[in-house]
């Protein structure tokens, strides 16, 4: 099994770059990083270019230009250009704690998705962590994270090392596995039946969209949540609209009203963009 890793990103230079160091600092290293960047400047691709260089990650720098919000499109153009028959699809905002991979390689299971995990933190303690604490780990070390003033309160159970308690969690949890786009994964052959993300959706609901097909078509989704875990940055969301927010809880409200399988616009109907580049490294 091979496993592709597809960062989703938008102009958030800072935030990518600590993503990208917890990649390279992974306990695994036998994948590849798909950056899906739905038309960020110069600054994204020269922070893509330096972790590259420093630590030695295997990337794929998936873009095209910045005509409004496209996730969706770029989502579907790193997947189709992803080599592996695995996916694990994040954001880039969500920090991987160092064993992430490893345990999204270890628990994947056929016919199945995985649900992970994330802690929100607070904006001062997002704004402390620096690429050199996301390196060492320390910014899933409850000590430090308390050091600099959080209280994470009962979310702290998300951070537990031992492997047999977070698997115990995971069982006695009543949160649904949901698929979030911060931290899920599912077989990329699986990604394919369900026509990937739907173009037809604004922010706001896409990674859902893609789990209630999963389970239309039988691909149930198994709660990872203490096992696979990142710690997301603060940041405001200044782009979420209510009115594109009402028409992608109509669509989701049809996918499961109607069984439906497969987006109605999605890998498929994916066209010709003379401005997409996919840079290999």
């Amino acid at each position: 099994m091979r496993l592709s890793v597809i960062v989703s990103t938008y102009n958030k230079p800072r935030d990518l770059e600590r993503v990208l160091w917890g990649y390279a600092a992974q306990t695994r290293r036998d994948f590849e990083l798909l950056v899906a960047d739905d038309g960020s400047g110069p600054e994204t691709e020269a922070v893509i270019d330096r972790v590259r260089r420093e630590g030695g990650l295997e990337t794929v720098h998936v873009w095209h230009a910045d005509r409004g919000f496209r996730k969706s499109e770029i989502m579907n153009r790193a997947v189709v250009a992803s080599t592996g028959d695995y996916l694990l699809v994040t954001d880039g905002d969500s920090i991987p704690r160092a064993d992430l991979v490893a345990t999204h390689y270890d628990l994947a299971e056929p016919g199945k998705y995985l649900a992970g995990g994330y802690l929100k933190l607070p904006g001062d303690v997002s704004e402390a962590i620096t690429p050199d604490d996301v390196r060492a780990g320390r910014f899933v070390d409850l000590g430090w994270l308390r050091a600099r003033g959080w209280r994470p309160g009962r979310r702290a159970l998300r951070l537990v090392r031992s492997r047999a308690l977070a698997a115990a969690l995971d069982r006695l949890t009543p949160t649904q596995p949901l698929f979030a786009g911060n931290n899920a994964s599912v077989w990329r052959e699986a990604m394919l039946a369900v026509n990937g993300f739907d173009m037809e959706m604004g922010y706001g609901g896409l990674d859902r969209a893609v789990g209630y097909r999963l389970v239309n078509l039988g691909i149930k989704g198994k709660q990872v949540r203490h096992r696979a875990v990142c710690m997301h940055l603060h940041h405001e969301r200044p782009y979420k609209r209510p009115e594109v927010m009402r028409r992608n809880r109509e669509i989701l409200e049809g996918i499961r009203r109607t069984g439906q399988v497969r987006a109605v616009r999605g890998i498929a109907e994916l066209g010709v963009d003379a401005s997409l580049r996919v840079v290999r490294g």
